[in-house]
């Protein structure tokens, strides 16, 4: 039923304790309160801190929330409140429907049964006869692509092997509620793309909550987002304006833009600063990059590497120095590296970029500057195919700034 409301979240709350000895003492004298009927303390105790503090939201069936923040932001203890492994210190979940949930690796799963077995235990759980069951069993198997192991224990299985059942079996389910955390991001790059495949299949009938720190993954998946900061929400109907806020929040320099913020830099690198010119780019347009850097010491033989993933995270554009032709020497001193990549073929759609500087020929892999970031292509155009495309670098120059001996002698 289109518009029905099947997650209705208000005023929730969850407050754990530090310590282990005064949080038993806490949990006997709670339950205690319980018994008699005496509703539970607001304030925090000493040794408390709120995990989720005051967390309001609904969930209509077709939508999906991308739950998004820091680690430690209270995004699991939302979740597991959610599934009802805990129950809130304040305020009411209601949840309608079978609930679908992969919160953790493996959970949910009994270690010694058989992936078999735990198949039939998990529909079960979610109120499905042996016969509805049985009748999804060959396409869950399938989905997971562990026919050679289904009938080997679970506790034998690697990390990503018991995520590949746990989501087969969480959405072949049909699950009105489903419930995602970070978990996928264990799954290698194919199984992940059909994972979101899949997402985007059953979205029409049920609601989804997504957990992760891949905002182009939000982006392609998400119709809302949620960022937590220290146990609250802020909830953004606009998804593009809830990842702006996530990626100010894990700015590593305040008062530089998105585009502009370097993540790693290494000797004889001091600093560096890049920047896509155009952060929106049409369909055969021309991505511009720049790269000013300060360099102890020159890079004699440059090797730059540009790369391009889409929100399922495929590779979907790479671009090496080694094929311009050019041999690049990034100088002592300040200088601006400028490249561009005409035309950009890219279809709509936003993307995550990385590019790091290196060193051809050297004895061992040496990384100097390491960088990623997003950007958005606008187009009309219809994929043809998956496969990546290696472009040209149509200009490629550099230009000196402040001599390193001026810069020296003024500091």
């Amino acid at each position: 039923m289109e518009n029905e409301v099947l997650v209705s979240v208000e005023g929730v709350s969850k407050k754990f304790c530090k310590d282990l000895r005064t949080s038993l003492r806490y949990g006997m004298r709670d339950i205690g309160n319980e018994l008699i009927g005496r509703p539970r303390t607001t304030q925090l105790r000493d040794k408390e801190f709120w995990a989720v503090q005051d967390v309001g939201f609904e969930l209509k069936r077709g939508e999906c929330l991308g739950l998004i923040g820091k680690n430690g932001a209270g995004k699991t203890t939302l979740l597991r409140m959610l599934n009802g492994l805990i129950k809130p210190d304040h305020g009411q979940i209601e949840m309608r429907g079978r609930v679908g949930a992969l919160i953790a690796l493996g959970a949910g799963f009994n270690p010694i049964l058989t992936g078999r077995e735990n198949i039939f235990i998990n529909g079960s759980v979610l109120g499905l006869s042996h016969s509805e069951i049985n009748a999804r069993l060959d396409e869950i198997i399938d989905f997971s692509e562990l026919a050679e192991f289904i009938d080997m224990p679970v506790q034998s299985y690697s990390s990503g092997m018991s995520v590949r059942l746990g989501f087969a079996v969480a959405t072949a389910l049909e699950p009105d509620v489903l419930i995602l955390d970070e978990v996928l991001a264990v799954g290698d790059a194919a199984f992940r793309h059909k994972c979101y495949r899949r997402i985007n299949g059953i979205m029409k009938n049920c609601a989804v909550i997504l957990v992760s720190h891949s905002m182009s993954q939000i982006g392609a998946v998400a119709s809302s987002v949620g960022m937590m900061r220290k146990g609250r929400m802020e909830y953004f109907p606009n998804i593009n304006d809830g990842i702006a806020a996530y990626n100010n929040d894990n700015a590593d320099y305040q008062g530089i833009s998105e585009s502009e913020r370097v993540f790693n830099t290494y000797p004889p690198v001091n600093a560096a600063k890049l920047s896509l010119v155009e952060d929106t780019i049409t369909y055969g347009g021309t991505l511009q990059v720049e790269l000013e850097t300060e360099l102890d010491a020159p890079i004699d033989n440059a090797l730059i590497s540009f790369t391009v993933t889409n929100a399922n995270e495929q590779s979907v554009m790479n671009w090496h120095s080694t094929r311009s032709g050019h041999r690049i020497v990034l100088p002592t001193g300040r200088s601006v590296l400028r490249f561009q990549i005409d035309p950009l073929l890219l279809h709509d759609g936003r993307y995550r970029w990385n590019l790091w500087v290196g060193e051809v020929g050297s004895i061992e892999a040496k990384v100097y500057i390491m960088r990623g970031g997003e950007f958005t292509v606008k187009s009309n155009h219809k994929p043809v195919t998956d496969i990546p495309y290696l472009p040209d670098a149509t200009k490629f120059t550099i230009t000196p700034l402040t001599p390193y001996s001026e810069r020296t002698e003024r500091g």
